[in-house]
């Protein structure tokens, strides 16, 4: 049980972190217990024939789209058409780049966060690139692991958690499951029906302290 007050481990991001040193740059994919580094790198000769003109300088956009690099996997993802089979995800946001993960905030519903990297020469080119925007995506199949309680993505209100802060699926929780009422700085920001409030460990870029959360 968790008292105000006390410490309790920072909720991970759904699917976890990776810092690739090689690149200085973060990339995350989220999901339901998986974790992987995704990397979008862009160049004078490095967008596919699908791309829109602006992929081709890193300038994307709310409502573009993308999906896995067939000639960069695994871990690479690339810009496609809307329409092309090769898409699997829309971007519903745009955000500058960030060396802290905590400081990335894409909104709710976002199922994956992959950092755009311009690169400049041969797309291949190892350990190259400039940091540029962060791309908050939402999966094109019915798959979102990031929607409110689904157990993905960044922890938002309606999400659940255990005990220790840790984000687990609303509806295979069980009863030892906490419903995230709010995301505040303080305890005492904290809204009426809050019994468990969880002050986390700090993490700079963070927006909040302690998880408001209440049994479901």
């Amino acid at each position: 049980m968790v008292h105000p007050g006390s410490n309790v481990p920072p909720a991970p991001r759904r699917g976890g972190r990776k810092i690739l040193p090689r690149l200085i740059i973060l990339a995350v994919i989220l999901g339901v217990g998986f974790a992987a580094s995704q990397l979008f790198r862009h160049g004078s000769s490095s967008s596919s024939s699908s791309s829109s003109s602006s992929h081709k300088s890193g300038e994307w956009k709310v409502g573009d789209c993308g999906g896995p690099d067939p000639d960069d996997r695994p871990n690479g993802y690339t810009a496609f058409d809307c329409g092309a089979s090769g898409a699997t995800f829309t971007a519903l946001d745009v955000q500058a780049a960030s060396f802290m993960p905590d400081a990335i905030q894409c909104p709710a519903g976002t199922d994956l966060i992959i950092q755009v990297s311009i690169s400049y020469g041969s797309k291949k080119s190892s350990g190259g690139g400039i940091p540029s925007k962060t791309v908050c995506g939402r999966n094109l199949s019915s798959s979102h692991p990031g929607d409110p309680g689904a157990g993905g993505g960044q922890l938002v209100k309606d999400d659940c958690v255990t005990s220790t802060a840790k984000e687990v699926p609303c509806a295979s929780s069980g009863s030892g499951a906490y419903k995230v009422l709010a995301l505040v700085k303080e305890t005492s920001q904290c809204p009426s029906g809050t019994t468990e409030p969880m002050r986390l460990t700090m993490a700079i870029g963070r927006p909040y302290d302690v998880i408001c959360a209440a049994k479901q």
